[in-house]
């Protein structure tokens, strides 16, 4: 009777160690850590985004000159209506990587970071004696990932710092679940034509030298289910069969009582 105890004490602990091993992240780092941050971490313009870019100064008449109209107008379908939620109207950034400022024409900001942005236009509007103390506050208007998959929350998620990691991204949809597989997150990204598809193992640290640990604009995520959870599933459709068989029978069952 001991013998059989000691063992079920054995197998519990080694279960236990064996689901620890399968949902902890970052698993190789031991105690205090710190690395170097080499790669760029800013979100860069491309065409195609959308800019909200609002200058402000101590003189606010004269800088309400470079800023756009608030728009109250809501459209649906192909028809606008009045009413709508106040929104800054944006810039897009075209085909060439540029956007038309007001008084100051065609800048491209293709390549470019939100700092890089607006310290370009408030060197601009400086430098041609339009403002002497201005404020320039740039964001993205349609900057969105998406995480799908065995998460708390799957969604799109609109970022308009333009910087978000995938841990981050993982946090905003309510971490995985317990039946999400750390070893196996993908990050779908698609760049100069191309889709690139990159598993990402949460377990290790080398996430944080990847390229797609900083996510890009429009990125999506998934959390593959774990055998657990695809076993859950199988039996749930194999159950939902069944009880579609079992009704099926009772009604042939009824017919040849009815019309017998």
């Amino acid at each position: 009777m001991k013998q059989i105890f000691y063992i079920l004490i054995v197998i519990t602990l080694f279960s236990s160690c064996t689901s620890q091993k399968q949902i902890s992240y970052l698993q190789d780092i031991q105690g205090d850590y710190s690395m170097k941050i080499g790669q760029k971490q800013d979100a860069t313009v491309q065409t195609g985004d959308w800019m909200s870019i609002i200058i402000s100064s101590k003189d606010a008449e004269l800088a309400q000159m470079f800023n756009l109209p608030i728009v109250s107008n809501s459209i649906v379908g192909n028809e606008i209506y009045s009413g709508g939620t106040n929104r800054v109207s944006g810039y897009l950034v075209d085909e060439n990587g540029y956007i038309d400022f007001p008084q100051l024409g065609s800048i491209k900001i293709q390549g470019m970071t939100l700092i890089e942005i607006s310290s370009l236009i408030k060197r601009k509007l400086i430098d041609r004696g339009y403002l002497n103390d201005p404020t320039v506050t740039t964001q993205y208007m349609n900057f969105k990932i998406s995480v799908m998959g065995e998460v708390a929350h799957p969604g799109t998620f609109s970022i308009s710092t333009g910087r978000i990691t995938l841990l981050e991204a993982l946090s905003m949809a309510g971490d995985l679940t317990i039946f999400g597989k750390r070893e196996n997150v993908k990050v779908i990204r698609e760049e100069n034509g191309i889709r690139n598809v990159v598993n990402m193992d949460l377990r290790s640290k080398k996430i944080f030298n990847s390229p797609y640990f900083y996510l890009h604009q429009n990125d999506m995520v998934y959390v593959e289910p774990n055998k657990v959870r695809a076993g859950q599933r199988e039996i749930n459709q194999n159950r939902s069969i069944g009880t579609f068989a079992s009704i099926i029978s009772v009604l042939i069952s009824l017919s040849v009582l009815i019309f017998k």
